[in-house]
């Protein structure tokens, strides 16, 4: 199965960080450029729906950097999108304040696994190392 994505009602979002140190990074920067010493915490912005340069940066954030730490989407999360942002390699969603954090959670199961590769898991299913995970 694929990395639990947790996902947190716009409502419950807590923006002091107590004793993390967080990057607030928008969809535009270059995540090579980012000094990720000491990062406990790294939030990639949404700015809208349509908007998809967030789950590039997680993808090169996780699979290329080796980033460790949490991966936490911001912005115009929607249930539609959570599944995706959880093959990316992100942690966390703050769902916009009109999602349902109960739809959200029955997307993450709606599939038991996947014939291509994703952040979590590179080999795709069909391959000799994918077969066995």
């Amino acid at each position: 199965m694929q990395n639990t994505l947790t996902l947190i009602a716009a409502s419950a979002d807590l923006t002091g960080a107590t004793g993390l140190k967080v990057l607030q990074v928008p969809n535009d920067a270059d995540p090579r450029e980012l000094a990720l010493d000491g990062v406990t915490r790294i939030e990639l912005h949404f700015p809208k729906f349509a908007d998809g340069r967030a789950y590039s940066q997680a993808y090169l954030l996780r699979r290329r950097l080796g980033f460790k730490g949490d991966l936490r989407a911001t912005g115009d999360v929607l249930v539609d999108q959570v599944l995706q942002m959880q093959r990316s390699g992100f942690s966390s969603a703050v769902l916009r304040a009109d999602q349902n954090l109960a739809h959200a959670q029955a997307q993450l199961t709606r599939f038991a696994s996947f014939y291509q590769g994703d952040a979590a898991h590179p080999q795709p299913l069909f391959s000799p190392e994918g077969a066995a995970a």
